[in-house]
């Protein structure tokens, strides 16, 4: 079988007429969210983005359903996708309460029993505790890449059948009547998104610096995760989907894994170049760590589903310290 010690997407995704994250709205307008990037010549662009919290939202929900799935272990509030985990279990805050300030090792060790809480990651702060479990996976913005992305508003009226009637017949009622005028935001365009995967680190205390759970059952988590992060990129929820669900044109890129301790490359597809400096690097690293690293290239979406399903069926999460 293989290890998974580290693995990296960089995708550049054509996503068409989506409003999956925005800043709010100022009157009747929704606002876009708008970030500012670098390009590799140095020049600043503004660009519609989607940001890494909606993004890890999005996996999250999908490894919830995938561990409801495939009966893997939740606490009490995870099994219900409470966005506190662990934090929110009666149980867990029963156990705090009799263990007097559990130690912090302990703590971890309980986090890691739930699935969530420890592949998402969670910051304890019951009974004056503060134990952070960091992520095992991790999401950068999805960016538009400069001069692939526009954003335009889109004018709407809510429909009044009785707009015919004398304003003031109306005039004591309450509630959101009326044709209401506002404006929506649509983007579209090619975005350049990252995201890494710490295998390894699943079940893993790392203050302890042991594992809490078995080779099989971390397989089991992986498997979950890796289907959860291609969902992801099949369904992206998010803001308006019911009249503003994204045309997923196109999605490619690349995808690393290192077998060991090294990590999985990772360059933004915001650089043109993007896939050819990674199999530079990872050329590199295999000549220090004698093939460690791998590279696997996807030209769609089919390509990436598929690159996902065979890492799931032959991939087991590397032991740290085996």
């Amino acid at each position: 079988m293989t290890a998974i010690y580290n693995l990296s997407i960089a995708a550049k995704a054509t996503l068409n007429l989506h409003s999956l994250n925005n800043e709010g709205s100022e009157g009747n307008q929704t606002q876009t969210r708008i970030v500012n990037v670098v390009d590799a010549s140095g020049r600043i662009h503004s660009v519609n983005a989607i940001s890494g919290d909606m993004l890890k939202h999005i996996q999250a929900e999908h490894l919830y359903q995938g561990s409801r799935d495939h009966s893997l272990p939740l606490c009490a509030a995870c099994a219900i996708f409470d966005a506190n985990r662990m934090s929110a279990d009666p149980d867990f805050q029963a156990w705090v309460k009799k263990k007097d300030k559990p130690t912090p090792v302990q703590v971890v060790d309980r986090l890691l029993t739930c699935t969530l809480d420890d592949i998402e990651g969670n910051l304890i702060t019951e009974g004056n505790l503060s134990v952070p479990r960091k992520s095992v996976v991790e999401f950068g913005w999805a960016v538009g890449i400069p001069d692939f992305v526009t954003t335009e508003q889109y004018f709407h009226v809510k429909y009044d059948p009785d707009r015919r009637e004398i304003p003031t017949e109306k005039a004591d009622r309450s509630g959101n009547l009326g044709q209401a005028i506002f404006h929506r935001p649509a983007s579209s365009g090619q975005y350049a998104i990252v995201c890494n995967v710490e295998a390894a680190r699943i079940g893993y205390n790392d203050i302890s610096q042991k594992y809490a759970l078995t080779g099989d059952e971390r397989q089991r988590r992986l498997a979950a995760l890796l289907e959860s992060l291609l969902y992801t990129f099949v369904q992206p929820s998010g803001a308006m989907r019911n009249t503003q669900n994204p045309h997923v044109v196109d999605v490619q890129g690349v995808l690393t894994y290192s077998t060991g301790p090294a990590p999985a490359p990772l360059l933004s597809p915001l650089s043109p170049s993007f896939a050819g400096e990674t199999k530079r690097i990872a050329d590199a690293l295999n000549r220090i760590h004698s093939g460690r690293v791998q590279v696997q290239e996807f030209a769609s979406l089919g390509d990436l589903a598929e690159q996902i399903q065979q890492i799931v069926a032959v991939g087991h999460p590397y032991a740290a310290g085996a």
